[in-house]
């Protein structure tokens, strides 16, 4: 199934490829290279603003390194129109996989039939993109997440909740919407508001907790979609003088979380062992690339079809687990977690 061999021999490990589309920068995309490599995987971030994205990009880029396949990486800066051109460029470029972190899945089927078309395998990372015939989806359980920030808030004894997520064009909003919102019901607990931030614009977050300051007086907890909304938030609370006094919860345990709950002003957050994510991905990757058939057991429907799906199991910290879960295995250090706490 391979279909079009490049050897590049001689170039360094993890160097940077200057050649791209358009004025693309060294800041917009970066190399991994195995010596005399006949792999290339381009992988396609929609930014690198939320600090877990940069964890995945390093363990994708060591693993598939180490299998030997050199990876392309691009970085769209939120911008959709950039995000196709640069999967354009790697569609040019004859790689052997792309894999796609998408900004809108919508917008992307164009560009992504043009692969399909010459038979270069997609893979959907993190987020599923609808209607394209993916040759593999790997993300997280998104309907668990949901459900997580919904336990949380319900063990707090909340009885109203104002729920502030990202844009309904990221596929896992409604997922982990629907596994919230479940729970919510069973609990009998009332969502006042629900408020979606376009691009996942995090200050978009904060700007709704000063915007609606009489209903935030009167609600029990907050819901946020990811843990930089959730900074955003907690940051607008204090300025109010709430912090604290309103339970708030996000997923990804980015260290600023990580320092609010043992702070005391975010109640929890839903880690997702990227690391195991970004290497299953790597290695799934290097196999479509090498025209391999992958072992998956699950499906997911896109919308048109039933593609090959890998979730990984999410796991709830709080200020109980957060040092077994979170220092203990290696994701953030003790220092930097606990650096404004006096312990």
């Amino acid at each position: 199934m391979k279909r079009f061999f490049k050897s590049i021999a001689g170039m360094l490990s993890a160097m940077v490829m200057l050649a791209g589309c358009g004025d693309m920068s060294l800041n917009n995309q970066a190399t991994a290279k195995s010596d005399n490599s006949e792999l290339e995987i381009g992988i396609c971030f929609d930014s690198f603003v939320i600090e877990r994205w940069q964890k995945d990009r390093d363990v994708f880029m060591d693993t598939a390194s180490n299998l030997g396949a050199t990876v392309n990486v691009q970085n769209a800066n939120g911008d959709v129109d950039k995000q196709i051109e640069q999967i354009q460029y790697c569609i040019d470029k004859n790689v052997d996989c792309l894999v796609i972190i998408p900004i809108d899945g919508d917008a992307l089927t164009t560009v992504l039939a043009k692969a399909k078309e010459k038979n270069i395998p997609v893979v959907c990372y993190d987020r599923l993109i609808r209607g394209v015939d993916a040759d593999l989806y790997i993300s997280f359980d998104n309907e668990m997440v949901g459900k997580m920030l919904g336990e949380a808030i319900a063990n707090s004894g909340a009885k109203s909740v104002v729920m502030i997520t990202g844009p309904l064009t990221d596929n896992n909003v409604p997922m982990v919407t629907d596994g919230f919102k479940a729970v919510m019901e069973e609990n009998n607990i009332e969502i006042l508001d629900e408020y979606h931030c376009d691009g996942w614009k995090a200050e978009l977050g904060g700007s709704y907790i000063y915007e609606n300051t009489d209903l935030i007086n009167q609600v029990d907890a907050i819901m946020c979609g990811n843990d930089d909304v959730a900074t955003s938030v907690i940051r607008a609370l204090a300025v109010n003088q709430l912090a604290g006094d309103i339970p708030v919860v996000g997923q990804d345990a980015d260290l600023p979380a990580c320092q609010h709950i043992v702070e005391g002003t975010q109640l929890m957050t839903v880690y997702k062992p990227v690391g195991n994510l970004a290497e299953q991905a790597a290695r799934l990757s290097v196999k479509l690339a090498q025209g391999e058939d992958i072992e998956v057991s699950d499906t997911i429907d896109d919308g048109t079809s039933e593609i090959p799906y890998v979730a990984v199991e999410p796991i709830a910290v709080n200020k109980d687990n957060i040092d077994e879960i979170i220092i203990e295995g290696g994701f953030h250090s003790h220092e930097d977690v606990y650096m404004n706490v006096t312990e």
